[in-house]
């Protein structure tokens, strides 16, 4: 099983597999069709507090993984809801709209849900 990160605007790829964007708002100026965006879960997002704290600044990345990692804490059902599609699908990607492609939080997101201990159905 397989947890990628990707560029919203990247073409998209057989490789993708099923396509979850992870921001908070949508990418102006692309279309869902073009975007081929399976679902949108913008609850997973960083919260707008701290992405205007972080504000692209490369010097706060440790301490916006470390706050944001903090925030998903109380998001285990939508971490759950990855965890289960890369389970089924096999293959998820993770997209984001920033310019950035190391220091973003799709990249932690990923980190969070494979770290994160499979749950088990009743």
């Amino acid at each position: 099983m397989t947890i990628n990160v990707k560029r919203v605007d990247d073409p998209p790829g057989q490789k993708d597999g099923y396509r979850v964007l992870v921001d908070w708002l949508w990418p102006r100026g692309l279309t869902a069709d073009a975007a081929k965006v399976a679902l949108w879960l913008c609850d997973v997002a960083p919260t707008t507090a701290l992405r205007k704290w972080y504000g692209h600044r490369i010097e706060r990345w440790p301490d916006f993984q470390e706050r944001y990692r903090n925030e998903l804490a109380v998001h285990g059902e939508l971490l759950d809801l990855i965890r289960d599609i890369e389970h089924h699908r096999t293959r998820v990607t993770l997209l984001f709209a920033t310019q950035d492609e190391d220091h973003n939080e799709a990249r932690v997101l990923a980190e969070v849900v494979t770290e994160r201990p499979a749950h088990t159905h009743n």
